[in-house]
């Protein structure tokens, strides 16, 4: 008797599923499971990273949308964000129930991204980014003294997330609630990846001028990236405002921009789940930092304040070491590790 090894497909539709096999979806849903129970053993700590991560997935997974996969590099990834936080916070003071107020949030990101999008149609590579550049430095000010918009430098007080009547206002309520946003952003993203949009993207990154030739309009395809990403932004920055109760512009610096465009190329560039393996990375790597500078600091209190000085050069360490090593990211890597054990113990 011979049984087949391997996936074979009589269609194109099976082919373009995005789990294939039953083996798939049945481990995706015993990881879904396993999320839904996590705070069950979790502690509020635990909690509490596993929430940022969940923001941070949802932004970055906007941004490789635009620079991954349609080829547009962005430094102003923070500051979308931040419009978001500021445009879903006004909202939720003045009356507007949590998901309206988020989704109006995303809308208002949108605009003002496709706005600052207009030059990619001439700017493209570093110039696009010193323009990216410039609309996180045009934002930020914009932030710091936006008056009763913004808050000023005092920024603004939110109050928790509810649903009807429903108050998520504590740890483990709050990450019910974004597990749902990122679970719900993640298939949306790859499934769009998967239409005429997402190809034009993959068009317009790989080659502009053969995506022209055949008919991509590249102004129209760069502003539908620019604010299809912006919309996932502000989602993740009205969740991340309305989950820490307080807005400033300090939160939405330069920084945040480098930080979000680390994960995705840690994670790897193009790639849904390099995406959320970026997230993790590095939402995870200050933590361990804190950890080890804590941990020698009991021994050698000297050493641990070196450490914590040296924080941000590790993570610079960290993403070099990446490019130089691992330059296709986390994904590249965990598609090899399926690779080998998808026919093991057999050769292929």
């Amino acid at each position: 008797m011979r049984g087949k090894c391997g996936l074979f497909f009589t269609s194109y539709p099976a082919e373009a599923q995005v789990f294939p096999s039953g083996f798939q979806k049945l481990m995706v849903g015993l990881f879904l499971l396993a999320l839904a129970a996590a705070p069950l053993t979790l502690d509020a700590y635990l909690t509490s990273l596993m929430n940022l991560i969940f923001i941070a997935v949802i932004g970055a997974v906007s941004l490789n949308l635009l620079t991954g996969v349609c080829g547009q590099i962005s430094l102003g990834h923070g500051a979308f964000l931040g419009v978001g936080a500021y445009a879903a916070g006004q909202c939720t003071l003045h009356g507007v129930p949590f998901v309206p107020a988020i989704l109006a949030g995303g809308l208002v990101t949108a605009l003002v991204g496709m706005v600052f999008g207009v030059p990619s149609l001439r700017l493209k590579g570093i110039y696009l980014a010193i323009a990216t550049l410039a609309a996180q430095l045009v934002l930020e000010y914009a932030f710091l003294h936006g008056g009763a918009l913004t808050g000023g430098a005092g920024g603004l007080l939110l109050a928790p997330p509810t649903i009807l009547g429903f108050a998520f206002d504590d740890e483990f309520r709050q990450y019910y609630l974004l597990l749902g946003f990122a679970a719900a952003a993640l298939p949306m993203v790859t499934n769009l990846m998967r239409t005429k949009y997402g190809r034009a993207f993959v068009s317009i990154r790989d080659f502009h001028l053969s995506a022209e030739i055949v008919g991509v309009n590249l102004f129209a395809y760069k502003l539908a990236a620019f604010g299809l990403s912006s919309f996932l932004a502000g989602v993740a920055g009205g969740l991340w405002g309305h989950y820490t109760g307080y807005i400033s512009a300090e939160q939405f610096n330069i920084g945040l921009s480098i930080s979000y465009l680390a994960m995705i190329i840690i994670g790897g560039l193009g790639s849904v789940i390099g995406s959320v393996f970026g997230a993790i990375f590095v939402t995870l790597l200050p933590e361990l930092l804190n950890a080890v500078s804590n941990g020698l600091g009991a021994v050698f209190p000297d050493i641990a304040q070196h450490v914590v000085a040296l924080r941000e050069g590790v993570f610079g360490l960290v993403l070099i070491l990446f490019l130089i090593f691992e330059p296709e990211g986390l994904a590249h890597r965990w598609r090899l590790v399926k690779a080998y054990w998808k026919l093991y113990p057999f050769a292929h």
